[in-house]
């Protein structure tokens, strides 16, 4: 805009001063007047072309430095990028990076109640999965901390969290390295559950190394960072697989740190239906045995290759449906010497199971399970059992599943269980109200 202006601006000097020596031609004829004023008008008509050449010379210039700034500072954002990556330092993005990435944010990978994956790849060629968070009521200077604590972990069972980004007033973002087989419910429950997306049916080896380094990455999570780091969301949506069937715990949308010296830290209920620890549902305060607890659910679910917590018809009343609850039917099979009926019949068919590992896992998952924290497990604990480093004893006969005794009340069944002897089942329970305990009964029921 600006030369376009200089040039017209330069066209109408040269026209005046032409116009200027005609004139003058025609008015003083040949007289020493006239020479003075051609002479005069001839050279602002030359300084105004040195003008313009000298001009066309310097913007000249001034492009090829800029187009060569922006050269080096892309090669510059690249390295930086590459530096930030193997230090394990989170990159903050721009939103304009992160749009440009994922195309508009057309590539939609999944989708929760509070968040949208996308899938992208960044200017260096990585691809990435981009978590769109929205309605996220945490302060800027928290999120920031906790997405500095989380990206400085480094485990192989770990997915990498590359970089975030945060639009004021706007939603937040955080960049994920994509994994290609997606997550661990599209390979272990029947394809009318996964709505159609990538996944089949894991063998029993693959499932036993998956449950190996879910426990992996749980342990170095409690026991091996400076803060423990509590994930509160185990299930199979947030175990992804890689191209060799690894294992990877994503999603730390609900974790929280907590210092060596805290035994537990009290947070508001949240989490999925199905994997809560019975004291988080109480609102005794959570802890890493709460991560025990969702990790011994997801083992029953990687065995039997069904939800822990599904709806059946009523066999009295057709129309009426009521809540199951695999971890009961575990037990009971268990009493019975019955295990194999609890397995993924797909891999039953297949053929090639052990069934005496079947009890170990199973056994393991129970012990993970237990409605009293103190009695469950540590991760470290769990690993070892898992590798068939420490024996596995039975579970106590006497186990039970709390959670299916509040869901049995929540059916409205025709035996209401006793609140008192539910909670009083839990280390130092808090009876809680009837209008909490009905809450409470929404939360397992997901209404």
């Amino acid at each position: 805009m600006e030369d376009r202006k200089a040039y017209i601006i330069a066209v109408s000097l040269v026209s005046v001063l032409t116009i200027s020596i005609v004139v003058a031609r025609i008015s003083l004829k040949l007289s020493k007047t006239f020479f003075l004023v051609c002479g005069a008008n001839i050279a602002a008509i030359l300084a105004v072309f040195s003008f313009l050449i000298i001009r066309r010379r310097y913007n000249n210039r001034r492009k090829l430095l800029e187009s060569q700034l922006v050269s080096e500072g892309r090669e510059l954002r690249i390295e930086y990028s590459f530096l930030r990556k193997v230090a394990g330092v989170p990159t903050k993005f721009r939103y304009k990076e992160l749009e440009e990435a994922t195309d508009g944010f057309r590539a939609l990978l999944g989708q929760g109640a509070s968040a949208s994956v996308f899938k992208g790849i960044l200017n260096d060629g990585t691809p990435v999965a981009v978590k769109r968070i929205v309605g996220d009521d945490k302060g800027e200077k928290e999120f920031r901390s906790e997405v500095a604590a989380i990206a400085s972990i480094q485990h192989v069972n770990l997915l990498r969290l590359l970089g975030y980004c945060s639009v004021p007033s706007g939603p937040r973002f955080l960049v994920y390295e994509f994994v290609y087989h997606g997550s661990l419910d599209n390979w272990i429950f029947p394809r009318r559950e996964t709505h159609g997306r990538r996944g089949g049916c894991l063998s029993w080896d693959l499932r036993c190394r998956v449950a190996l380094d879910v426990a992996r990455a749980l342990s170095y999570l409690h026991h091996d960072c400076r803060s423990c780091i509590l994930h509160l969301d185990v299930k199979p949506e947030n175990i992804l697989l890689d191209e060799s069937y690894r294992a990877l715990v994503c999603d730390f949308g609900l974790s929280k740190l907590m210092g060596k010296e805290e035994s537990r830290i009290v947070t508001t209920i949240r989490g999925t239906r199905g994997y809560l620890a019975p004291e988080w549902i109480l609102e005794n305060g959570v802890s890493e045995k709460c991560d025990v607890y969702g990790f011994g659910m997801v083992l029953l679910e990687i065995i039997g290759g069904r939800r822990n917590v599904c709806t059946i018809e009523d066999e009295n009343e057709r129309r009426k449906k009521k809540f199951e609850c695999f971890a009961k039917i575990a037990i009971e099979k268990l009493r019975e010497g019955k295990l194999m009926e609890i397995v993924d019949q797909r891999l039953v068919l297949a053929g090639g199971i052990d069934e005496r590992q079947v009890k170990r896992l199973v056994c393991i998952a129970l012990w993970c399970i237990q409605d009293k924290p103190k009695v469950r497990p540590s991760m470290g604990l769990v690993v070892e059992m898992l590798e068939g480093r420490v024996p596995v004893d039975e579970p106590p006969e006497n186990t039970q599943v709390l959670i299916a005794d509040l869901l049995s009340a929540e059916d409205g069944g025709s035996t209401k269980p006793d609140r008192g002897r539910l909670f009083a089942a839990m280390d130092n329970a808090i009876i809680p109200s009837t209008a909490a305990y009905s809450s409470i009964g929404s939360v397992l029921s997901g209404r």
